[in-house]
């Protein structure tokens, strides 16, 4: 049989080696970098856990929650009472001639005036009023004989309100901007949680395909290890005169070809594991990542009627689009109340008192006989509302976008639910296949390998055997991690992947 193959020469047999122990080297210290020791085991719980500690686009959202938050207490400060005190000095001189009867001679008189004000005022939610309490004592005085009281106090105390009847009227108005608010607030929590289950889906992505990554690169290890298995079986042939040096030779290229599927194997499982990283650890790309666990396939069958009452019911998306609307209404309602004329009416109430004293004139003040009091009543009508009428057009046409478009996203959330079903059971189905697929390509290399064995196969048909086996038992892995991916993201779509774990969600907090 030797005699009957080209004999190839001795170099090129020590130069094939040669770059086979080379690769060897590489794919090694590559596999398993030097500052990465996977001893313990990351499970995919602890990996969520950190993430939801730790990921940057978490906090970022989180800002969005303490705004809306902020929002709120801004809003509801419009109902905070608010207090001034004003303190003024006036000196007038008049210039004009004086008269010898007020005994300014030339000049007219001087007139020395201090004036203290305090005020309070108040909005009330429930009316729409405005209420306005104060009170002033002012010091006069005078160079003029006829002043009867100089220096004199005065001092006078009133309440007013100002109360909208049609525009402008009811809590519906006054606390539009706090409703909108809260209900902002609200929907920045589901906008929160959204982003909660989009980290969750990215970090089982992450994590599926690292473990896949790793499994496929044992998927490597294993055939280049059965490949170095043949190169030292033909070469024992070889060396006994039942094969040649063509089949040392294919066996080499085997093992080179092995040691360079491991070279690259080992790049993805690196790469991989960053991408885990910066998911669940902000800066710890030093510690490597400890040993993913891809677990047992799930082939629980899933129930349409189940995960759509689920995604209807759980999904941020369609809460925070339901609350949007319910924001909307509201805008809607009071664009229809500005619709109406501007039709107020004012009171006011006020004590007042002259003594010699200040404190002559507070003490006095309520059981002096000065008092005075009024009534107003005001209507501004803008000429055909015509600004107000487009508002509330406005309004008007923005509801029914976003009525629209909850519709639309209930239909793409009917759309995507059954969508992701048909996904998972494609793969659970694809899962079957390629563990048969895999059961049956180990019987092929096993039978391909005794066939060679006893000299009724060639090498060549041992090898695309071999290469058959390793490409089914990663299809295998690849199925596996697909259908994982699968679930995860029917889990992201019903809004249930928190209750997969025992993770909780954690609201920002505004410091």
């Amino acid at each position: 049989m030797g005699n009957s193959i080209i004999d190839f020469p001795n170099s090129m047999s020590r130069l094939v080696r040669f770059i086979v122990l080379s690769l060897t080297a590489i794919s090694i210290a590559s596999a398993q970098p030097s500052n990465v020791a996977p001893v313990a085991t990351l499970t995919l719980e602890d990996a969520i856990i950190r993430a939801l500690q730790k990921n940057f686009s978490l906090q970022i959202e989180s800002y969005d929650t303490v705004t809306a938050e902020a929002q709120v207490d801004l809003a509801d400060s419009d109902f905070d009472p608010s207090f001034s005190v004003n303190a003024t000095k006036n000196l007038n001189q008049q210039a004009s001639p004086g008269s010898i009867l007020d005994g300014t001679n030339i000049v007219g008189p001087r007139t020395d005036r201090d004036t203290l004000r305090v005020t309070a005022n108040q909005q009330i939610a429930a009316t729409g009023a405005r209420l306005q309490v104060g009170s002033n004592l002012r010091r006069s005085k005078t160079n003029s004989r006829n002043a009867l009281i100089n220096p004199a106090y005065n001092s006078d105390a009133f309440v007013s309100i100002n109360q909208p009847l049609l525009k402008g009227f009811g809590s519906e108005n006054t606390k539009a901007a706090l409703n909108r608010a809260r209900i902002g607030l609200k929907r920045a929590g589901h906008d929160y949680r959204a982003a909660v289950l989009d980290v969750v889906r990215n970090v089982e992505v992450a994590y599926f395909n690292l473990a896949s990554a790793r499994e496929q690169l044992k998927v490597r290890i294993f055939s280049r290890d059965v490949a170095q298995k043949l190169l030292e079986e033909n070469q024992a042939k070889k060396d006994s005169g039942v094969a040649t040096d063509l089949d040392v030779l294919q066996a080499q290229f085997g093992v080179a070809n092995a040691e360079r599927d491991i070279l690259l194997s080992a790049q993805t499982v690196q790469n991989r594991e960053d991408q885990l990283l910066a998911l669940i650890d902000q800066f710890g790309f030093s510690e490597g990542v400890a040993q993913v666990d891809l677990g047992e396939p799930n082939f629980t069958p899933v129930a349409f009627d189940y995960s759509y009452k689920l995604a209807r019911e759980n999904r941020p998306d369609y809460a925070s689009a339901e609350l949007l609307i319910e924001q909307l209404r509201i805008s809607e309602r009071v664009a229809k109340g500005n619709k109406k004329p501007q039709l107020d009416l004012g009171a006011s109430l006020g004590l007042n008192n002259i003594q010699a004293s200040g404190s002559n004139a507070v003490s006095e003040l309520w059981s002096g006989d000065g008092y005075s009091w009024g009534l107003e009543l005001a209507l501004t009508v803008p000429w055909g509302l015509r600004d107000e009428k487009a508002r509330h057009a406005q309004a008007v046409a923005s509801l029914g976008r976003e009525q629209t478009r909850l519709l639309q996203l209930e239909q793409r959330i009917l759309v995507d639910v059954r969508s992701a079903i048909r996904t998972v059971e494609t793969n659970v189905e694809a899962l079957r296949i390629t563990r048969l697929s895999t059961a049956l390509s180990e019987q092929q290399f096993e039978l391909e390998k005794a066939r060679f064995d006893a000299g009724l196969s060639t090498f060549r048909r041992v090898q695309e055997s071999q290469e058959d086996l390793d490409t089914a038992r990663v299809r295998e892995v690849q199925a596996e991690v697909s259908l994982a991916i699968a679930r995860a993201e029917l889990a992201r779509l019903e809004g249930s992947s928190l209750e997969r774990y025992s993770a909780e969600l954690i609201e920002p907090k505004l410091d």
